[in-house]
Parts: C-alpha cells; sequence; structure tokens
C-alpha cells in the first residue's frame, strides 16, 4: 500500500481539545555497550504519534530541571493528536546549573532522528523531517533557545518556549546565559516564535523556596528578546508545573505540586498549552492561522483566562 504523503494538518473542531488522530506512545532505550548500538538514541525516548498512515511534522520537546519526560504524557498524546509526531528525549536525571551538555545532547538527538525516526513509527506513518520544530518547558525552553541561536547545521521551523526559564533571577543566570537583556537581541534568522508564560510562575510557594519562574528570567524577558514573528501568551492564575500530567509519580512527582505555586487543576492549563501550540504550528507550518488569530483575538474557546496577548508580525 502507498504512502499517503500531505503536509496538510487535518483541522479539529477545536485546537484545545484531542484532535482526530488515535496515538501511539512509544518508548526508546539506549542499548547496552554489548549490543549493536548503530541506531540506539543518545538518551532514553518517548515517542507519541499518530497511528494512521501519513507524513507528518515533527516537534521535540525538552523536560525541565529535574522532571521526568513522562510528565508530559498528556500533554504531547494532546499535541500528537492533532497530527505531529512528538519527540520527548530525557536528557538526564541529575544535573547541576550548566545547560551546555543539554543543548549538545539535543544536537545530537535531533542528527539522529534524521536517518533512525522513521523506522521506529507506526506502519506507514512517516515523519517530515523538513517541518522540523523545537521546543521546551522552562529549563528545556533556555535549552531549546541555546541550541537554536548557536547552530547553524540544524534548521529547525519553528521554536516555543513554554514557561522559558535562563536561571535563578535576574543577574543569576546558570550558564550559558540565554538572556542579554537587549531588546530583539535574539537572532534566530526569521524563525517563528511562540512564548507561553504562566502568570504564578513568578510567585513563591512558601517563603522556603524560591519562585519557579522567577521575574527578571522568565517568559517576559525570552519575549522582550525576540524578533518577529513572534507570539506571547500569559495564563492568569496558573503555575510553572500546571501543564504537567495530573498523576506525577515518586518522590519527584509528588515535588510538582510541592514547589511551585499551582492553579486549582492542571486540565485547564494543559488544554491550553496544547491547544495554542497546534495553532501556532497550524499557522506556521501548514498556512492555516485560523485558530490563532481567533485566539489572539479573544475567540478560540481558549480554557483559560489570559493575562497578556502580544505578538509581532
Amino acid at each position: 500500500m502507498a504512502m499517503t504523503s500531505s503536509t496538510t494538518i487535518p483541522t479539529s473542531i477545536n485546537v484545545f481539545d484531542i484532535g482526530n488522530y488515535v496515538t501511539k506512545l512509544i518508548k526508546v532505550e539506549p542499548q547496552t555497550s554489548n549490543e549493536n548500538t548503530s541506531s540506539s538514541p543518545p538518551k532514553p525516548l518517548i515517542i507519541c504519534s499518530p497511528s494512521e498512515p501519513g507524513l507528518f511534522p515533527v516537534l521535540i520537546f525538552l523536560h525541565g530541571y529535574l522532571l521526568y519526560n513522562s510528565f508530559y504524557s498528556q500533554l504531547i498524546r494532546h499535541i500528537a493528536s492533532h497530527g505531529f509526531i512528538v519527540v520527548a528525549p530525557q536528557l538526564y536525571s541529575i544535573a547541576g546549573p550548566d545547560a551546555n551538555e543539554e543543548i549538545k545532547t539535543t544536537a545530537e538527538i535531533t542528527n539522529w532522528l534524521s536517518q533512525n525516526l522513521s523506522h521506529l513509527l507506526p506502519p506507514q506513518v512517516e515523519p517530515n523531517l523538513d517541518k522540523l520544530v523545537l521546543s521546551g518547558h522552562s529549563r528545556g525552553g533556555k535549552v531549546a533557545f541555546g541550541l537554536a541561536l548557536n547552530t547553524s547545521t540544524l534548521k529547525f521551523s519553528a521554536l516555543i518556549g513554554v514557561d522559558p526559564v535562563d536561571g535563578m533571577d535576574r543577574g543569576k543566570q546558570t550558564p550559558p546565559p540565554i538572556l542579554t537583556y537587549t531588546p530583539h537581541s535574539f537572532n534566530l534568522h526569521g524563525i517563528p516564535v511562540l512564548i507561553i508564560g504562566s502568570g504564578l510562575g513568578e510567585v513563591k510557594k512558601n517563603p522556603l523556596f524560591p519562585a519557579c519562574a522567577p521575574k527578571g528570567v522568565n517568559h517576559e524577558d525570552f519575549y522582550k528578546e525576540c524578533n518577529k514573528p513572534a507570539y506571547y501568551f500569559v495564563a492568569k492564575d496558573y503555575g510553572h508545573l500546571d501543564m504537567l500530567d495530573d498523576d506525577t509519580k515518586g518522590i519527584r512527582g509528588k515535588a510538582t505540586y510541592c514547589l511551585c505555586k499551582n492553579g486549582k487543576s492542571r486540565e485547564p492549563m494543559r488544554r491550553f498549552v496544547g491547544g495554542i501550540l497546534v495553532a501556532f504550528l497550524r499557522a506556521y507550518l501548514d498556512g492555516n492561522s485560523r485558530d490563532l488569530v481567533a485566539i489572539r483575538e479573544g475567540g478560540g474557546m481558549v480554557p483559560i483566562e489570559l493575562q497578556r496577548v502580544e505578538f509581532q508580525v
């Protein structure tokens, strides 16, 4: 049976709902040194793909600091259900403040995908690596920007920061510093950018812990340094980790409910993040800006209240 070659992303009734595709979650582990490692990924991966035949854009999604890629399974299923292949690596288990190694590893994973991703997908599902998107949450957002700003060989079609964070506070960036505090300083060669922020990210959970997305190194600062085209949405009354799964297991999973100021429920924020990603990618990968324009103008059945909406087009 011939491969269905399609560059059109099907439109669902509402980007904030689960889409039309049935999805499959695939876990891939690096092989041991005693096995043939030629097709082994540099790091463990979770891949979420549509199950139906087709040619689909690819989104790399990088996890936040000391979090597990599995904590985002509901979010990446939402995105994949709208016609995307999502690749979520586990960059590390334990890490210090320096993110240089994560930037290097993400570049290695991106190169590895070009030769190996298609072999891991359901039958007659193929990745469209001409439409390759780089995204990340929290420190993963910093890593995504760090790679996009410092590569001339990897070609990304869009860049997304989900509540990106560049350090502990203004003037306390972790290496490598991404923010320059100079407006429109990011040289991304015209790559469209989406920045999503959390209104409660800069609010401390309690006096014992710093804010999870402190003012001076958070989403606002990243957006200020972007050039057009760029979109910026801030979710009011939701926190830095509210796009994670409802049930995050283990000590780290329980800590996600204790360390950051949270909203009342994760489900609305998770739906918003998934939906706004889909709307943005439809606009810039497929030329269908209907949903993005509707959300920008205050429509689009947004499941949360937005604190800020800004854009440069």
